[in-house]
């Protein structure tokens, strides 16, 4: 692992009080769900909505791995303890794909309306992240493959959706990050072995649907 320089390393490990609830979070994803988790960088201690990763363009700010990287990802909960112990408040990342879900996000006034319509239709969603900007709809795993089959027979797929997939990311509660909380819209059930997450590809075709029949067909940031 390459060396971090000493003020950089002295933000991603600041610790700003401490988060049993960041912990708690990280072990049930590691441990009871079997999702393979890591924490993400910090916030910038002295401007909340910025990064303290070392790129000043950062579109997501406290929001992504760092150091250490993605694939340290794991579902060991001696070291989910022993990361969460020395920087409680760091983000709780979950690498997607594999034995983890993938995820498809959208716009959050978009994802609310979308939801709004799949409820009216009886669509089973499975848990849904929220994030002051966005949301995303936790899927079954898909591959590269799949997914650009899938959305290569739409007409018509609207740009403000997002893929996470194989060798991605995703910040899940309690997270804190530069734009704000991360929240449950739709908690796993309690209780849950392992929360139920839909095929991507009735997400997907729900969604753009949902998207369509609202008006919402162009791309939000």
């Amino acid at each position: 692992m390459r060396e971090i320089p000493g003020r950089r390393r002295r933000l991603l490990s600041q610790r700003g009080g401490e988060s049993p609830e960041s912990l708690g979070a990280a072990l049930t994803c590691a441990t009871q769900w079997q999702w393979p988790v890591l924490p993400g960088v910090a916030t910038d201690p002295r401007r909340r909505e910025a990064c303290a990763c070392p790129d000043p363009e950062c579109t997501v700010p406290g929001a992504h791995p760092f150091d250490p990287g993605l694939l340290a990802a794991t579902t060991d909960a001696r070291m989910v303890r022993w990361w969460w112990t020395n920087r409680p408040t760091a983000p709780v990342i979950l690498a997607t794909g594999g034995r983890a879900p993938c995820a498809v996000s959208l716009p959050a006034l978009a994802a609310a309306r979308a939801l709004h319509a799949l409820d009216r239709v009886g669509m089973r969603l499975g848990p849904v992240v929220a994030s002051p900007t966005r949301w995303a709809v936790l899927v079954k795993p898909y591959s590269m493959e799949q997914l650009g089959e899938l959305l290569y027979a739409k007409d018509f797929v609207p740009g403000s959706l997002r893929f996470h997939g194989e060798g991605g990311y995703l910040a899940l509660p309690p997270s804190e990050t530069g734009a704000g909380p991360i929240r449950w819209e739709r908690a796993p059930l309690p209780g849950s072995a392992r929360p139920w997450v839909p095929d991507v590809e009735a997400v997907v075709d729900a969604v753009v649907e949902a998207l369509t029949r609202t008006g919402v067909n162009a791309p939000e940031f």
